[in-house]
């Protein structure tokens, strides 16, 4: 008999980017498509105490995805919300499900939590040396607080919450949204939209020498559920690729695969955000045997296949 066979399992944000692979990768796995409850914002606002309550009620598993989440420029708009909303969301979640008695909890953090100069590749025995670069503290120390808080359920309750440190993720159906996208789905947006009007140039944000690690969503997927099935620690885990492209290299191979031949003019009045990200990748491999499948040029070819398909359905 299979981990899912017979457990409930409620996904927060499951209606979302990751949610809807995450969902997909549990019926892959053995859940009834009937025990796999998704937490829509339509239906359930985590915000609200009760809310939460009612989600967890008679569920086995909790896999927390639901965030308020964008790149730089809603980081630095809206900074009091992405604090609030993340903490209060997790943190009245895992309360609920431990009063509920849910046997396993997986929370999702996220890269922004790391130190703005955190030695590469990033382990996660440096999560606490050094605060989060400024343009996404707010959001990073909301998520970093759910680590705190399973670290001390499990040890003042014997609660089973684990916490994964996913580093950026990017492929089909991310949000493209220009006001909150992240890098890779704003950057694609941005060359199609100069390919149709035919522009000579496209302005891409700061000077391109940050770096970025980036995970392909479906892979991300996998790696969430394998921690759920094999995973019972207290320590944080890197979820990630195992690589690092800066910005400037990632700008022009997305111009390459989308043919723009235009100029690229870099606004360097606009920030880069952390200097370097990549993720130390081991414990994921040693404590549940993940490794990324994805070669990047291959996930990125997908995501602007999607999108270039789906365009007109996108906001």
């Amino acid at each position: 008999m299979g981990y899912w066979d017979s457990k409930k399992v409620l996904v927060t944000g499951g209606a979302g980017f990751l949610g809807g692979f995450v969902t997909t990768q549990l019926r892959k796995r053995g859940a009834k498509p009937s025990n796999i409850k998704v937490a829509d914002i339509d239906e359930f606002d985590l915000r609200k105490k009760e809310h939460c309550e009612k989600a967890v009620r008679g569920q086995d598993v909790v896999i927390h995805l639901a965030a308020k989440v964008g790149g730089i420029g809603l980081n630095r708009e809206l900074p009091g919300t992405l604090f609030y909303e993340n903490a209060i969301m997790g943190i009245q979640l895992m309360e609920a499900a431990r009063l509920a008695k849910v046997k396993k909890f997986v929370a999702l953090g996220t890269i922004c939590a790391y130190p703005k100069f955190t030695p590469v590749p990033f382990k996660e025995t440096d999560l606490w040396n050094g605060y989060p670069e400024e343009t996404n503290a707010p959001y990073g120390l909301a998520k970093k607080m759910l680590l705190v808080q399973a670290q001390a359920y499990r040890a003042q309750y014997g609660f089973d919450a684990i916490y994964l440190l996913p580093v950026n993720l990017y492929g089909p159906r991310d949000n493209f949204d220009p006001r909150s996208s992240h890098v890779i789905p704003a950057l694609i947006r941005k060359f199609a939209e100069a390919k149709d009007k035919g522009a000579d140039k496209v302005v891409v944000w700061g000077t391109g020498n940050a770096s970025r690690e980036f995970l392909y969503v479906q892979d991300a997927a996998e790696g969430i559920c394998l921690a759920a099935e094999k995973y019972d620690g207290p320590e944080p885990v890197n979820l990630g690729a195992g690589f690092e492209i800066k910005i400037k290299d990632l700008v022009m191979l997305i111009a390459k695969l989308m043919d723009f031949k235009g100029e690229l003019v870099w606004d360097t009045t606009k920030p880069d955000g952390q200097p370097r990200r990549m993720l130390d990748v081991t414990r994921a491999q040693e404590y549940f045997g993940f490794k990324a499948r994805t070669k990047f040029e291959d996930g990125l070819r997908k995501t602007v296949d999607w999108y270039m398909a789906h365009r007109h359905e996108v906001k």
